[in-house]
């Protein structure tokens, strides 16, 4: 649908301006850069700091760096909601939103997401690094210029959508350790598959309302929601492996493969529930479990990060842990016989 047809459709819906979610200007601000929606992302940024080094936790680093997140998180949703004001004012769910109901001009939405940007992206490069400040730049182009554009177009958008909400955590791994390493990969693709099946989910509750905003969402194409309950299943199966991995790769412990195992069990377990149902009531379970699952693992491995032997499992980590095994003594210190 072209930006005419949505204006035509906007100016002759019956029922006329919609009525506002936000009732004051910090509530309307709160809504343009989704505060609740950009809480998860500074959880998982400071998940992935906290794995990054498993010593101790350079709170000041860790502040700069979720303030930085925070800007950049602000900018990218402010520039969604500018470029998708007119899909917004035709969908139920999205039609309160600040630009639709006219509660702020468009021209402020963007100079606010022009500043929230260069202030993050300054922020991180100044206070951080380099490289988690290019991370943060690159997913506000991301999400603004090829993911918001393409949902009206494509059924793969929810692909690009899902790198973005995967570069967070990667972003606090190189806060914290200056690297790309295996490790911030392995979060980033625990984040990037998880986001699959939760957004699919949450698109077929509400298939009709994106297909009312003109989104190509695969719930929209995909009438019977086979293909949409296949894919549900198919990406919730790798998160069992993935969980392990950080166990395996030495970002935690047995206590989080444990959890991760029993999460992803119960996660695809529902997902093949909706597979065979294809209704809302079990969509909703997935999605339900979707963000259960999540900060379940997420804590688990922050509680439990770092290295560890088969004895700390059993004897707790003071006693087994890989980062206490003794360390040859330094040259020039040896004490003579």
């Amino acid at each position: 649908m072209h930006a005419e047809a949505t204006d035509t459709a906007i100016a002759s819906d019956p029922r006329g301006l919609p009525t506002p979610r936000a009732r004051s200007v910090l509530g309307v601000w709160a809504e343009l850069t989704k505060v609740r929606l950009n809480a998860l992302v500074l959880v998982t940024t400071a998940v992935g700091f906290a794995l990054g080094n498993p010593g101790p936790v350079d709170w000041a680093a860790l502040g700069w760096t979720c303030a930085g997140t925070a800007l950049a998180a602000a900018s990218a949703s402010l520039f969604n909601q500018l470029f998708e004001r007119r899909r917004d004012a035709l969908m139920h769910r999205t039609r309160g939103r600040p630009l639709p109901a006219k509660q702020v001009h468009p021209a402020m939405v963007f100079m606010a997401a022009m500043v929230t940007g260069y202030a993050g992206a300054a922020l991180l490069g100044l206070m951080v690094g380099l490289l988690p400040a290019a991370l943060a730049a690159i997913n506000i182009v991301l999400y603004a210029v090829l993911y918001t554009p393409l949902k009206p177009r494509t059924t793969f958008n929810t692909l690009v959508g899902a790198v973005c909400g995967a570069i967070p955590p990667v972003i606090g791994w190189t806060a914290a350790t200056g690297r790309l390493d295996p490790g911030a990969w392995l979060l980033g693709g625990i984040l990037f598959v998880w986001q699959i099946p939760h957004f699919l989910a949450l698109a077929w509750m509400y298939r009709e309302d994106y297909a009312r905003g003109g989104h190509q969402m695969l719930p929209v194409k995909d009438h019977g929601g086979e293909i949409t309950a296949q894919v549900v299943v198919l990406t919730t199966l790798p998160l069992v492996p993935l969980g392990l991995s950080a166990t395996m790769l030495g970002l935690a412990g047995f206590w989080s493969a444990a959890v991760s195992l029993v999460a992803g069990v119960a996660f695809t377990w529902l997902a093949f529930a909706f597979f065979r149902a294809r209704d809302d009531r079990s969509a909703r379970r997935v999605f339900l479990a979707s963000i259960t699952y999540l900060p379940v693992v997420l804590a688990a491995m922050t509680l439990d990060r770092g290295p560890t032997s088969t004895s700390a499992f059993f004897k707790g980590r003071g006693s087994g842990t890989l980062q206490e095994a003794p360390q040859p003594a330094e040259s020039g210190r040896e004490t003579n016989p």
